[in-house]
């Protein structure tokens, strides 16, 4: 069982309430943060090739991927838990920390097999990046106005992934810079940008936390590396060592019996779970898992196969391929930014990841045109519409899953999406890889055949063969065709004339990826029509927090006290004196003076609590000053200058919106009351005279 200690005083009365100008500051730390992850990634991906010949080690070059993404995949989740129960700052620091460290070890490396263990250290930081940010905006911020602000986060994104092909090749193709070989540079670039990250975040993130002390659960975290980490090398090394291979099947078989083991822990673990059983329970919790995994595999394999069609059809460099994607990262944020303020606007969600699911599905069937002489203009409008429509889609389900779940479990709730979209993007990128050059292997042999009846394609491969002789040049066309999967780089290399039925064979290959792909986008369309838009809290999780907090505290104290450390006033606590009396009685049905309704003979019971002018809403919204109107649109009391009271309103005031009330004979916790006025309201907004009960 859990206790909780009270490690920063909850002010109830303030509920925390962040100006636009203190969250925007706020929001450059959190920023600096993610663009360490999001920038090394790019970086690192364009570069690998040559640190990789550097250090000797091109063979084991894919471990260096593996092993970062193996740490900063595990370790999402575990981020998630811990800063529910310690606090998201110190966990966030500690992430930043250890990504910075493990960049300045990574500059330093000797060997491939150095380089692999520093990345995976760096890694062990990465897993907290994004989804530590992720959930300290949902503490400071209303899901209704969160929409709006993780425009800002797409951008970081964005700019990652035009800086980072650019600055990668810079580095990488510098052959010393200040003494060192340029491709150091990639990972030591991360060092001040990471200190100044440091800096920022220990300076401005100060938000309030209650420690709620938790059993750590190790058996779960062990259960679930045992489960991903088979399957995650799986998923990197399954095309090189063959699917079939004992070696594959051995670990997906291990890594099969591990996550079984981990529901089975986490079942027995309860609330104390890396990830409660409980959350999936919520329809919307469970949709929003799957559409989340499902999209991480839309958004990986385009991000996978267009940079490469990019490179090895058009015969792109890796920077100019990474400035060539701007559309796409266009599309990303003007589709964020367009549902971020129409959310913030109109409450409503769910229509745009509809919009989006169906639009990537339109989008990848249309690339069934795609070919070697397709139109850079046309390849524009592809990106962009891509782009679109995962802008649409990537706040607006993590929102939608924030929205359901209890404050207290924000962190896992981020978390979990965070690492249900890599999972996924991992699979698709393990399925889209291998379905690729399988295909390819058919697809380029045939666009060769089909080529050697052009009398220009024959002088040319009889002339880099350096014979006349047919068995020569069909054995010199088959060799480039078998180099084709471990080293393009030939394609820009010989006569254009060779390249072209290559670069054919390429083209038609990605038809069969972008029709799966398709098919996954399809899949995310029918979960998100699933899904049930439920009206978007008002608060912040860490007002909500607060509030249960500060009733858990009411509840144990004797009547007529308030508590230390609470900001409540008196009548928004438990109920004391006349006013417990008043229910009791009530609820045994004697005719008793109550509060709304006082008896004229009654005298004023002593400790009687007493609302409090302008008090917060059992919703989470402040009430409105004289004349201006409500936010559920309802008009407000002239003459008073207090919102004309709704049902809610009155129950909130009669039962206090904080503490626990007892109906039909049973306790109803702080969450089910606040539900049931939500509820309540968004019915009764919704029916002619509703406040005329």
């Amino acid at each position: 069982m859990s206790s909780t200690s009270t490690t920063a005083p909850p002010d109830a009365s303030s509920g925390v309430s962040l100006t636009h100008a203190q969250i925007r500051t706020i929001l450059f730390g959190l920023m600096a943060g993610m663009f360490l992850a999001a920038l090394d990634q790019t970086i690192v991906s364009t570069s690998i090739r040559t640190i990789a010949d550097d250090l000797h080690g091109l063979e084991i070059q894919a471990w260096v991927t593996t092993a970062y993404l193996i740490t900063s995949t595990v370790t999402t989740p575990l981020y998630g838990k811990l800063s529910d129960i310690y606090g998201r700052r110190p966990l966030f620091i500690t992430a930043i920390s250890i990504f910075v460290v493990g960049s300045f070890a990574c500059s330093f490396s000797t060997s491939m097999y150095e380089l692999a263990a520093f990345r995976a250290f760096q890694g062990l930081g990465a897993g907290g990046l994004f989804s530590l940010a992720l959930a300290i905006l949902a503490d400071i911020v209303p899901p209704r106005e969160r929409a709006k602000y993780q425009g800002y986060f797409l951008a970081v994104f964005g700019t990652s992934s035009v800086l980072g092909p650019v600055v990668g090749g810079s580095l990488a193709g510098a052959d010393t810079i200040l003494w060192l070989a340029g491709w150091r540079w990639v990972f030591l670039v991360n060092v001040p940008i990471g200190i100044i990250a440091l800096a920022v975040v220990m300076k401005v993130l100060h938000i309030p936390h209650v420690r709620r002390d938790h059993r750590i659960d190790w058996w779960g975290a062990v259960a679930l590396i045992v489960g991903l980490v088979p399957l995650l090398i799986v998923a990197e090394q399954g095309q090189e060592w063959g699917w079939g291979s004992a070696r594959v099947l051995g670990l997906i078989a291990l890594g099969v019996v591990g996550l079984i083991a981990f529901v089975l822990v986490e079942i027995r673990m309860k609330d104390e779970a890396l990830i409660p059983m409980r959350l999936f329970r919520a329809g919307n919790f469970s949709l929003g898992m799957g559409a989340n995994a499902v999209i991480g595999m839309v958004m990986f394999g385009a991000i996978l196969v267009l940079p490469l069609y990019l490179q090895l059809v058009k015969g792109a460099s890796p920077t100019k391929a990474g400035l060539l994607l701007l559309p796409l990262t266009l599309g990303i944020m003007s589709g964020s930014v367009v549902s971020g303020q129409l959310t913030s606007r109109t409450g409503r969600y769910k229509i745009f990841p509809v919009i989006g699911t169906a639009l990537l599905a339109v989008m990848m069937v249309a690339l069934q045109v795609l070919s070697a002489d397709t139109s850079i203009w046309a390849l524009f409008g592809f990106f962009l519409g891509i782009g679109f429509g995962l802008g649409l889609c990537m706040q607006t389900l993590l929102i939608a899953v924030q929205n359901v779940v209890p404050a207290k479990d924000i962190g896992v709730a981020t978390s979990s999406a965070t690492f249900f979209r890599q999972v996924g993007g991992t699979v698709g990128v393990a399925v889209f890889i291998s379905l690729l050059f399988n295909t390819l292997a058919d697809k380029a042999p045939a666009a060769v055949q089909a080529a050697s009846g052009n009398p220009a394609f024959q002088a040319a491969a009889a002339k880099a063969a350096g014979s006349q002789d047919p068995g020569v040049i069909r054995q010199y066309l088959a060799g480039l065709g078998a180099q084709l999967n471990a080293d393009s780089s030939f394609l820009q290399k010989v006569d254009p004339l060779i390249a072209r039925p290559y670069q054919t064979g390429f083209a038609d290959s990605t038809h069969i990826v972008f029709l799966v792909v398709a098919i996954c986008a399809a899949i995310a369309f029918a979960l998100v029509l699933l899904i049930k838009e439920t009206p978007l809290r008002t608060m912040s999780a860490l007002q909500e927090r607060q509030m249960e907090e500060a009733s858990l505290e009411a509840e144990t104290l004797p009547a007529g006290q308030a508590g230390p450390g609470s900001e409540l006033s008196a009548g928004v606590g438990a109920p004391t004196g006349a006013e417990a009396t008043d229910r009791e009685a009530a609820a045994a049905g004697s005719p008793v003076a109550t509060a709304e309704h006082p008896a004229a003979t009654a005298p004023a019971a002593v400790g009687t609590a007493t609302p409090v002018k302008d008090a917060p809403r059992a919703d989470g919204t402040a009430a409105s000053p004289a004349g201006s109107p409500r936010v559920d649109g309802s008009a407000v009391d002239g003459g008073t200058g207090r919102p004309a009271a709704s049902p809610a309103d009155e129950v909130a005031q009669r039962e206090g919106a904080h503490s626990l009330a007892v109906t039909d004979g049973r306790k109803v916790s702080v969450q089910e009351l606040l539900d049931r006025f939500r509820a309540d309201e968004d019915r009764l907004s919704r029916t002619d005279g509703a406040h005329q009960l």
